[in-house]
This record gives structure tokens, sequence and C-alpha cells, in this order.
């Protein structure tokens, strides 16, 4: 029995393969935007991981100084006490327009690197002394080298592939010369074993704090944040999706009722039959998923480039954006696609094992009717409710997700019984038969095209609210820019004696010379960044300050105040009026918050005074120069000669401003490709509804064709019915965008990065989606009504012959 009940059960497939090509592309176009997602943060978290282990970073305690740098003295005590420690100094260099991060380590006393056993065991290995002494040898990836090796000035090169991009790594000494911080380490790793009877920390550097790894701010915390947001992108994708799935599965099991029914009234039991099916399914989920895979992989790889682009440029993250295959995220992806396949099937399945053998065939004995739509919309407002719920009871980025959900979820949830309303309301203001008539079977149709318009609500949401999101911090970064890029050069000495030279050269043909000086602290929250300013009318009318007391600038500038920027503030909870600890011994009160978007570490603003009482000897090697705007360029070009300067030692504003500028549109370029693809999704699947339902259709065209109205005016209500849907749809969905872009702008984005950014609206934006929708609905019905135009009478007539 169960032989011809398999054959019998997909023959349907065989007579609608319009139908199988559905199921298939919506399982694989749920799988593969899932899985692009999660390739690219299992590649993203892979090489942040690689990256720690080639550095031996994170696997020991850290000493680190409260002030800015710890000095070689120090480093010689605890030698000379007995304490097992190596130092390294962490530095950046601009070599050939980029920015790469140097790192020097005591080569005798640090951990065994990967890179270093690399290249002593290759066969061009070097005598270990050379890297010792000087000129000394810097390490580096093989893509990174070929930007030093035109420089005559960095010591000999050699290469290995266990060492992160944009990372070059070299004994301390070198790097004491490259970095001209001579006599200063950045902190120092304390080695595992240690001898007994140690002298405590406190008796011999009571200014150095001892950090366990777990402690330390790696770079995989600091971007959790980002491929969370990544990952609930990915998943609504993935849900949209399966929406096509949910609705194709709905229709073959309602196509198919009658040969349920004759198989059960044969002898087949239910529990085979369900057997049956759910082989059936899990099939149709591993091609699927499998296909879904395939396409997620590429898209991965297209979209990897920009992501590393990003990470590196917001949180200097060391990753390749090389893609390669792997089992974590290929089994992830399958058991989506499976889990998703049979979670989008279990209301069908549930469905078939209760309805009873004698019900006939046919839509409408399959479901419909008003209880399940009454069901339907409990179920929305009881989600909407409790993400509004869940949000108060968590708050943080749980809450935010947990509402965002229950928004989501809910009002997808509500919008049939909702369109049911408007179109019940707009069919009672109808005076004409054919406009009741159409507004009625568009009433008839929408538990067939409920799913598809479920999609298209989400993907317009979305679409509205994360384009609203980035054009708000669009406009926003642009004109925060302009305040804080405020010079017109912006100048980099390679050491304070050239800084000296280059300042009195400088003094009499500039309006200003505003010093930028910074150092690094260790601070409860995470890094801390120290910056010192002098009193320059540029800070008072520009600097971007978002809560202020009474005369904050005159409060840091000669009483010893300090400002802080948003992220430290909402991470500590620090606002003008309270104090803050900057150091153990320097507790300073607060003026004011400054935003400084971007970025994800703490930063704080003093007086210089204040600045060298608490790291003393902070170098003075940048500067803003204030002069005249059409005097940039010929300056910017006088001191390159004058000096042997760099071209990336010098730097307009303007080519400033582009540089930001290009890293905050790759930072967008993954959200914009998700959102265009999920918006072709939610298409898709008004297309494959359209389409399955098409059979359907005709039992409610042949009684109207029949009265009188012809096949082309039947095509262009059906091109009308689809355009009006998805404008009702693309209405309702413009305030639950914009309720989305609150909660990702006042919750999601404080949560993740540190900083609240204000909503804008942009019109505009949403009438280019409300014409792409409706361009989409039209190709979505231009098929079917084709079909209906070209259709016989002949098949509108054999409708009266059937029993319907």
């Amino acid at each position: 029995m169960i032989p011809p009940a398999i054959q019998a059960l997909l023959s349907h497939w065989r007579t609608h393969p319009l139908q199988l090509v559905t199921l298939l592309t919506g399982i694989a176009l749920a799988t593969c935007l899932w899985s692009a997602v999660q390739a690219i943060n299992a590649e993203a978290r892979a090489s942040y991981k690689r990256a720690n282990a080639q550095l031996a970073i994170g696997q020991f305690d850290e000493l680190r100084a409260t002030g800015s740098m710890i000095p070689l003295s120090r480093y010689a005590e605890l030698r000379r006490a007995g304490w097992q420690v190596a130092a390294v100094l962490d530095g950046s260099l601009r070599v050939d327009g980029r920015s790469v991060r140097l790192m020097g380590v005591d080569m005798v006393a640090y951990p065994a690197l990967p890179a270093i056993t690399q290249i002593e065991q290759g066969a061009d290995a070097p005598n270990p002394a050379d890297i010792l002494t000087a000129p000394g040898r810097l390490l580096m990836s093989p893509e990174l080298a070929p930007h030093f090796q035109s420089d005559d000035e960095f010591p000999p090169i050699l290469t290995s592939m266990a060492l992160p991009p944009d990372l070059v790594l070299t004994d301390i000494g070198v790097a004491e010369h490259l970095l001209n911080r001579f006599g200063q380490i950045s902190r120092l790793v304390v080695l595992p074993d240690q001898p007994r009877d140690l002298p405590p920390l406190s008796d011999i550097a009571p200014d150095l704090q001892r950090i366990s790894p777990s402690a330390q701010l790696d770079t995989a915390q600091l971007t959790d944040s980002f491929h969370l947001n990544l990952s609930a992108f990915g998943l609504l994708s993935f849900a949209v999706g399966l929406f096509i799935v949910h609705g194709t599965v709905g229709l073959a099991f309602a196509q198919r009722r009658g040969t349920i029914r004759t198989l059960r009234a044969l002898g087949l039991p239910m529990r085979h039959l369900i057997g049956i099916v759910l082989v059936e399914l899990l099939l149709l989920a591993l091609i699927g998923g499998l296909f879904g895979l395939g396409l997620g992989y590429f898209l991965a790889g297209a979209l990897l480039p920009d992501v590393a682009a990003t990470l590196r440029g917001l949180y200097a993250a060391p990753i390749d954006g090389q893609m390669s295959l792997r089992p974590e995220w290929v089994a992830a992806g399958l058991s989506m696609a499976i889990g998703g396949t049979l979670g989008a099937s279990g209301h069908a399945l549930w469905r078939l094992s209760n309805m009873p053998i004698l019900t006939g065939p046919g839509l409408q004995a399959w479901g419909g009717g008003k209880t399940p739509a009454r069901i339907t919309g409990a179920l929305g407002f009881g989600l909407l409710v409790a993400g509004i719920l869940a949000f108060y009871a968590f708050q943080g980025l749980i809450g935010g997700f947990a509402l965002l959900a229950g928004l989501l979820t809910g009002a997808a949830l509500l919008l049939p019984i909702v369109l049911s309303g408007v179109l019940a309301f707009l069919q009672k203001r109808s005076n004409t038969p054919v406009g009741q008539w159409v507004l009625a079977d568009m009433r008839a149709q929408l538990p067939g095209l409920s799913l598809a318009l479920m999609a298209l609500l989400l993907a317009l949401a979305a679409n509205i609210g994360v384009g609203t999101m980035v054009s708000s911090f669009r406009l926003t970064f642009t004109g925060w820019l302009d305040q804080r890029l405020t010079s017109e050069l912006y100048l980099t000495a390679a050491d304070d004696q050239q800084a000296e030279f280059i300042t009195a050269w400088l003094t009499p043909q500039t309006s200003a010379i505003l010093p930028i000086r910074s150092t690094e602290l260790t601070h409860e929250t995470g890094p801390l960044f120290l910056y010192g300013v002098i009193d320059h009318e540029s800070y008072r009318r520009n600097w971007p300050l978002i809560d202020e007391g009474p005369d904050a600038w005159d409060h840091v500038l000669n009483r010893g105040a300090v400002l802080i920027n948003e992220q430290l503030a909402r991470r500590a909870d620090l606002w003008p009026g309270d104090t803050v600890a900057i150091t153990p011994r320097h507790t300073l009160p607060i003026a004011g918050v400054y935003s400084d978007y971007g970025n994800p570490t703490g930063q704080a603003i003093v007086s210089m005074s204040v600045l060298d009482e608490i790291a003393p000897g902070t170098q003075t090697r940048r500067f803003g120069i204030r002069i005249t705007p059409d005097r940039a360029s010929d300056l910017a070009q006088a001191l390159r000669d004058r000096f042997d300067l760099a071209p990336s030692a010098v730097v307009q504003q303007t080519a400033m401003k582009a540089q930001s500028l290009a890293i905050f549109e790759k930072t967008f370029v993954i959200t914009s490709a998700l959102n265009v693809l999920t918006l072709g999704v939610a298409g898709f699947a008004i297309l494959t509804s359209l389409l399955t339902l098409w059979t359907q259709r005709l039992p409610q065209v042949a009684p109207v064709w029949a009265l009188g109205l012809t096949r082309a005016k039947l095509a262009r209500l059906e091109l009308l019915r689809s355009v009006l849907l998805a404008a009702m749809t693309a209405f309702l969905a413009l305030p639950l965008g914009l309720i989305l872009a609150w909660v990702l702008l006042a919750v999601i984005n404080v949560q993740a990065f540190g900083w609240r950014l204000p909503m804008n609206l942009f019109p505009a934006d949403w009438l280019g989606l409300f014409v792409l929708t409706q361009i989409a609905a039209f190709l979505a019905a231009a098929l079917p009504a084709w079909r209906l135009l070209r259709l016989p009478p002949a098949a509108l007539l054999r409708v009266f012959a059937n029993e319907h």
C-alpha cells in the first residue's frame, strides 16, 4: 500500500511543476540569505580567533599602566624582582596611504608565535640574531609586504601566512625606533611559569593593574553587536523566504485533498500518510537547502570584502575578506532549511491529520472561514503586547530584539484582518456591480494571498526602517564631520623634534595651530582615550555637544573639568554634574557629553595642563592647522617639500571627509544588499501565490465572464487587484517601518554601539519604494493576467460542467 501511495502523492509535482519550483525556490532563497549572513559571521569570528592565536592575545594576564605608557625602568624592576613578564609596544603606522598596526615584542621573553616558528622552519630561514639586532626584521603577511618594499627606510621584510592582515610584527627595539617611543612600553604579558614567593605587584609597581584574559576587551567582544544585528537581518530574510514555503505547501495539500481522501478511503493509515509527507518534505528541504547554501556561499563571497573593510575601519578588526567553506555554517544552514520547512509546514500537517475522510476536495474544504482569522488576529495582537512587555522586562539588546520580533510578527499576523476590513468598507461604498464583485473577490482570495502579503509587509517595513536609519545616520554623520573636522589641514610629524620645527615655521603663516595630543588609559568600561586641547574658538563654536552644563568649555579649559563621549556616558551612566575617575588618582567633574559616531571605545577631553598632569610626556606629533581654505592645497605641498613629509602626513580636510564617508558607505553595503534581496523575495512570493492560485480562480472568473465581462477586462481587473493589494500593504507598512526605525535608532543602536541618532524622515525614499512595490506587484500579476487573456472560451465553459 505504501509504494502506490508514494507514487500517487508524488504525481502531484509532475502535474504541477511550477509549484515544485516555487517550493524549492522558497527554501533556497530563505537558506541563501540566512547562510550568507552566517558564513560572513563565521568567517569574521574565525579571523578574530586566528589572529588572537597568532599573536597570543587573550591567553595570559597582562599588566597595564593607569597612565599612558609603562616606562622601561618599571619593566627592568619587575624582571629584577623575579617577575616573568614580556614587553609589548603597540602603535600605528601610515604606509603607502593606509594605516597598519605595528606590534613590537620582546622576542626573547615573549611566548612562541606561529609566525616566528614558520619562518624559522622555512627553507630560507634567517639567522635568529638578525631579528634581534639592528636593523632588525619586519614580519608581515605577503599581501602587506609590497606596501613596505617601496620604502628604503624600513628594515628587511620577512613574510608569513601566520599573521593577520594589516599587522606588522617586529622586535620591540625596532618598534621603538619606527614609532619614536624610546623607553616606552604599552603593556606587559605575564608569563604562565612564575617563581614562588614573588613580591606583591603593589609593592614594586603600584601604578600597574593586572588584567585577566576574561577582562580584556578583544575584537570578538567589540564586534558582537555588529554580528548580532547582521544575524537579526538574516533571520528576517529567512522568515520572509519561509512565507513562500508555507503558502506553497498549504496549497499543495489543498490540491491533493482528493488524492488524500481516496488513499484514506482505500485503507492507508493516517500515521503512514503523515510519515510519507514528512519524508517528502525532508527531501525537498534537503534539495532546496543545498541549493540555497551554494547561493549563500557566493553571496557571502561577494559581500565579505565590504564587510571586512567595515570591520577594519570601525574596529580595526583583523579580517582578511577571504571566504572558506566551514562545516559549522553548512550544518547550521541545512538545519535551518529542514527546521524552517517543517515549521512552515506544521500547520498544514496538523490540519491534514485532523480533517475527516469524507470532507470534499478543494480550497474551501482545506480551510478558511472566520475562526482561523480571529485566532490569527488574537495571536498577532498577543505578540504585539508580548513584544512591548518583553522590552520593558529585559531591556538591552535582548529587550530591543524581542520588541522588534513582537512588532513585526504581530503586525504581519494582523495584516489579513486589517485588509479584509478595509476591503469590506470599500465594498459597502461601491456603487457598481463590477466594483463590488472585484472587492468581494479580493476578500475571498485573501487567505491564499495573505502569506505573500505578509512577506511584502515585512520586506517593506524592513526597507523603510533600515533605510530611515541609514539615511538618518548619513545626514547626522555628514553634519557631525563638518563640526569635528574644522581645521583645513591635519599634520602628523615624524617625532617631537620635527613637530617643533614645523610649528615654528607655520606660526606666522596660519591663524591657529591646534595640537592633537592623546593617550590611552585603562578604565573600568574598557579602553579610554584621553585628549588634551587648547583654548580656541574652533572647539567652543563647533564641537558637537549633546548634553552640557553651564559654561561647559570654561569649566574644561580653566577649571579642570572633562568632556566625555556619548559611548562612555551611556556605558557608565555618567552625565553633566557627575564625576568620572579617569585614573585612580584623578577624578574629574563632567562638564558635557559629545557625540562620537563610529567610535566603539570611550573618549574624554581635558585641557592640556590636566593631560600633562595625568600622563606627562605625551607626544605632540599631530596638529590641526587653521588657514583660509583657498591656501590649503599650496601649504600642504609646501610642508611636504620643505620637511620631506609623506603625502599621507599632511591631509586636507576635504580628503579626510571623503575617506570617512567612504568608510561609512561600506558600513551599510550588506544591509542595503539584504534589503534589496528581501524585497525581491517578497515580490517573488506574490508571483508564486498568484500563479499557484491560478487554477482555483477559474470558478470565480467564469461566471462573471459568462455575464458579459470580456477576458481583456478581466485581465485588467487581475492587474488592478494585485496593484491595489500591494498599495494597501505598502500604506500599512509605512507606520510599521517608522516604528522599526525608531526602535533601531533609539534602542538597538544605543545598546549595540553606544550612541543614539536623531530620527529624520525621507518621504522621497518612501515614494520611490512605493513605486517599486507597484511595479513588482504589476509584474507579479502580469503572467496570470496574460494567461487569462489567452484562455480559450472552452476552458471557461468547462467550469460549469465540473462540481465546484
